[in-house]
């Protein structure tokens, strides 16, 4: 293939390129923004991060069956003015951030410190919706391990 046409693929595709790159961004952005929302105790940021009908889900381990417990999203909501800012880190790496144009899905495996101190481990698994042109936190749900 000759210069000119590997120089004209690559111009013709870095639109699409960019774009993926800013998809992404974004996702990841309102998943940032939920734990930093946690961890200052912001709860307007909090709440701008979610859809208007999130579900919010952990799957815990009861007499070594597994179960899926529902969450409280408002009275979790509630709960982070009760922390000293700075007391709920969590912290995650992006494994996994797939999307296809109104529906994405984020995986990360994390870490939970509370003031400081290692509490627990698990994964979240994210459902985002991209509703009024941003993308919202539909689905969440996760695992807790000591």
């Amino acid at each position: 293939m000759s210069k000119k046409i590997i120089f004209g693929l690559l111009l013709l595709s870095s639109p699409l390129i960019a774009q993926e790159v800013n998809e992404k961004h974004a996702i990841q952005q309102v998943v940032n923004n939920m734990f930093t929302a946690m961890q200052t105790g912001d709860t307007v940021l909090f709440r701008s991060c979610f859809a208007p009908t999130v579900i919010f889900q952990t799957v815990v381990s009861k007499n070594g069956q597994n179960q899926v417990k529902s969450e409280d999203f408002e009275g979790f909501v509630k709960s982070l003015t009760k922390y000293p800012k700075g007391a709920l880190d969590e912290r995650i790496k992006f494994k996994s951030v797939k999307w296809d144009e109104s529906l994405a899905s984020v995986w990360t495996p994390y870490e939970f410190y509370y003031q400081g101190k290692f509490s627990h481990r698990g994964t979240n698994s994210f459902q985002l919706v991209k509703l009024a042109n941003q993308w919202k936190i539909q689905y969440l749900i996760d695992t807790r391990k000591k």
